[in-house]
């Protein structure tokens, strides 16, 4: 699961077997994806699809969790796993970004919005890989946990009193991902040149 709050880590661990339970995890989330997709778009005005809509998207954002809390705990790190981890993360997100947006629930500016920060961010982030490895940050956790909430109560079939709390929470999920993203790149460049003037 990667995260946006920059540091450095010292020396990187050493390589795992690929065939391990965060792994597994990863794939299944990646799997998760199309079924999410189908089920959100395919039944967007049947309240007991937009149910299970959600419990699938609930379910992907857990193993998400699951599978970082695994991978530090047996400090497993593999090269899939560094390249599956993001892509999973934000083809998740992203999906259940554009669906909204596709079934006229999310104005399409804040998921254009959310989607070039994260993906940007996403490749900025292996780009800087050459300099030092991104450590986890409470900006980045806050971010991925305001989004998740903010994007289930969307996708649940809630009643008319409970929108304005939606929104609320979107409204607080897109400002914390642009200032992360905003705060992200600061500390990437920080980190080059660090990285820079450490090799002149």
């Amino acid at each position: 699961m990667l995260t946006d709050n920059p540091a450095s880590s010292p020396r990187p661990a050493p390589e795992s077997t690929p065939y391990n339970v965060p792994n597994a995890l990863t794939a299944a989330r990646i799997v998760m994806v199309p079924l999410f997709a189908w089920m959100l778009l395919a039944h967007p005005d049947e309240p007991g699809w937009r149910v299970l809509a959600a419990f699938v998207f609930t379910l992907a954002i857990l193993t998400d969790t699951l599978d970082g809390h695994l991978a530090r705990k047996h400090n497993i790190i593999t090269k899939f796993g560094k390249l599956a981890d993001p892509i999973a993360d934000k083809a998740l997100t992203g999906m259940a970004f554009i669906g909204l947006s596709i079934i006229g629930e999310l104005w399409w500016w804040v998921t254009i919005a959310i989607l070039v920060r994260e993906w940007g961010i996403t490749l900025m982030r292996f780009v800087v890989l050459r300099y030092g490895v991104m450590a986890a940050g409470r900006g980045g956790k806050l971010k991925t946990v305001v989004q998740a909430v903010a994007l289930i109560m969307f996708i649940l079939p809630l009643p008319t009193w409970a929108l304005p709390v939606a929104w609320v929470v979107m409204a607080v999920a897109f400002v914390v991902t642009i200032v992360t993203g905003l705060d992200y790149v600061k500390g990437a460049v920080r980190l080059r040149r660090a990285a820079t003037a450490a090799h002149r």
